[in-house]
């Protein structure tokens, strides 16, 4: 296996930590919008309810990508261990 071939599993990682980092900062947007609508209201606020379910499900996705990322360094590490055998191997022949 070539570096080509192990390039599309940590382009992904890093658009995944990429994409994590755009949610981490949409979710502090939302909480600051939970917050300022909490205390201008005297009431609650029908949005509280959206942007509390749009927090979980950006939370939700962010759990899935961390996952993905992880799972995706370790199938990496795992070729990398191949190919470092694989090297050595031709290397004793």
């Amino acid at each position: 296996m070539s570096k080509e071939q192990t390039r599309p599993s940590e382009s992904l990682v890093q658009d995944l930590l990429a994409e994590r980092r755009e949610l981490k900062v949409a979710v502090e947007r939302l909480k600051l919008d939970l917050a300022d609508a909490q205390s201008n209201a005297g009431g609650p606020d029908p949005r509280v309810r959206e942007l509390q379910d749009e927090i979980e499900r950006l939370r939700y996705q962010l759990a899935s990508a961390r996952a993905e990322a992880n799972q995706l360094r370790e199938e990496r590490d795992e070729l990398r261990a191949g190919i470092e055998r694989a090297v050595q191997r031709l290397a004793a022949e």
